[in-house]
């Protein structure tokens, strides 16, 4: 429904070209006055000045004024919002003139709940930021607090980290690239792809117990080691992943209609990709080579060997080729894994840290109360602060922690990558037309769950 706010003085129209077009005020009105209609009113007859010209055009065969200048609702129950996203845009015609991300509708206050949890009890909040991305986001949080702790992870460990971070790399890509493609109207790939998501959730069933919150990293290493068998269903699926990329490139990569809705569509240069701080395949796209798993290695990522994909437009289409070939990458390091997978623990073997066998616990009373001090009180981590950034698959994710000796952190900020690509949603949808808008927001590759924390 389109309202035009009147003013009943001088009987012009409230909203005017140099006026604020998005104020949260609700005029009242007394339930005598008598609502005035565009019908009604001789626009011909009015007398403006340049800073109250209405924000229409030339009138229309009926009398009524032609809008050059509105505003609408952008979500948060538009099917491509993709879960509470609500922009305000500005449109001339279909024109973007101003994009007004708001933000917020699920907040959750997880930063403050952490304070109140000690760190292993802190670790499932992580599986529900970014709830495409799970393991990488316990990655980076146990990064941190093995730094506080000064400890060393296992070598195996480090591997099967390495392995579930590329796993679910493909995840998370496999779930942006078919959404994106869906939302422009390609519905193939999406009804296709999920097949794979489908056999990457088992692998995670499989080694946690869990399809989505696995809690399967953890400060010191990994809860278990990977089940029989597994190793070798990952290299089987790893082997044949290959021709899916290659069909859904059939589908997407040449179509005529895709490349119409992705070439030239949300360009970013590589300068206003730094000024906002973009970061994964959003600085990538625009031809900057920064990924954190090269430029400052963890875990075993400088045991082996990938390339970083770059994009030379900044724009949707090449965004979209970085994704795809960043599954050809992450296949390359999953094989590199499982063929570097060395014996040995999973988790650092002190017991105030990490919890004792079972089969242990049956035969020690000394590793029952480990056991029990572990999972009731915690461990003390000692004071200080640090940062630990990982290459999640939207960009770089950071987790700042402060300790103050205790069993609980001081303080926990985490480092959402898709809240800076929120923020330059703006200058990027700026002059777009309103269908662009859905291929800009798709290429954004946003959760809500990690940027509204």
């Amino acid at each position: 429904m389109l309202r035009t706010a009147l003013r009943t003085s001088r009987q012009v129209p409230l909203l005017a070209r140099g006026a604020r077009p998005f104020t949260s005020t609700l005029q009242q009105h007394s339930a005598a006055s008598k609502p005035l209609r565009a019908a009604e009113i001789d626009y011909q007859k009015t007398t403006l000045t340049e800073a109250q010209e209405p924000l229409h055009g030339p009138l229309g065969p009926d009398g009524d004024p032609k809008m050059r200048y509105f505003t609408v609702n952008f979500g948060p129950q538009h099917p491509a919002a993709h879960g509470v996203l609500r922009l305000i845009l500005e449109l001339d015609g279909e024109e973007v003139k101003r994009a007004d991300p708001h933000i917020g509708l699920l907040h959750r206050g997880t930063e403050k709940l952490i304070e109140y949890k000690t760190y292993l009890q802190a670790l499932p909040y992580f599986d529900r930021l970014d709830y495409v991305s799970m393991m990488t986001n316990e990655q980076c949080f146990s990064l941190a607090v093995e730094k506080l702790l000064n400890v060393e992870v296992p070598v195996r460990a480090k591997y099967i980290r390495t392995m579930f971070g590329e796993i679910t790399r493909v995840l998370n890509h496999l779930m942006a690239v078919l959404t994106h493609a869906m939302d422009v109207g390609a519905l193939t790939p999406f009804l296709w792809g999920f097949e794979e998501r489908e056999k990457l959730m088992e692998f995670y069933e499989r080694v946690s117990g869990a399809r989505l919150h696995a809690a399967y990293v953890r400060p010191g290493g990994v809860s278990q080691d990977l089940p029989l068998g597994l190793m070798e269903d990952i290299y089987a699926w790893a082997t044949q992943f290959g021709d899916r990329v290659d069909e859904f490139e059939e589908l997407l990569t040449d179509n005529r209609i895709w490349k119409l809705r992705t070439q030239g569509v949300g360009i970013v240069s590589a300068a206003d990709a730094l000024n906002f701080s973009f970061s994964g395949v959003m600085l990538r796209g625009s031809g900057i080579p920064w990924d954190v798993r090269k430029a400052q290695p963890y875990d075993a990522y400088d045991k082996v060997d990938f390339d970083i994909p770059v994009g030379t437009n900044g724009d949707c289409y090449d965004r979209y080729l970085c994704r795809i070939e960043e599954f050809r990458q992450s296949l390359r390091i999953i094989h590199q894994c499982l063929n570097q997978m060395p014996a040995g623990p999973v988790k650092v073997e002190d017991f105030k840290i990490a919890p004792p066998p079972r089969a242990q616990m049956k035969e020690s009373m000394e590793a029952l109360i480990h056991h029990f001090q572990l999972y009731t009180k915690g461990y003390a981590v000692p004071a200080g602060e640090t940062y630990s950034a990982i290459e999640a698959p939207k960009g770089e994710m950071g987790v700042f922690v402060v300790s103050d000796g205790s069993e609980r952190p001081y303080r926990c900020k985490i480092r959402a990558p898709g809240f800076a690509h929120l923020a330059g949603i703006d200058r990027i949808a700026r002059g777009l037309y309103l269908p662009d808008v859905v291929a800009v927001i798709g290429t954004l590759d946003l959760v809500f769950g990690e940027l509204d924390r």
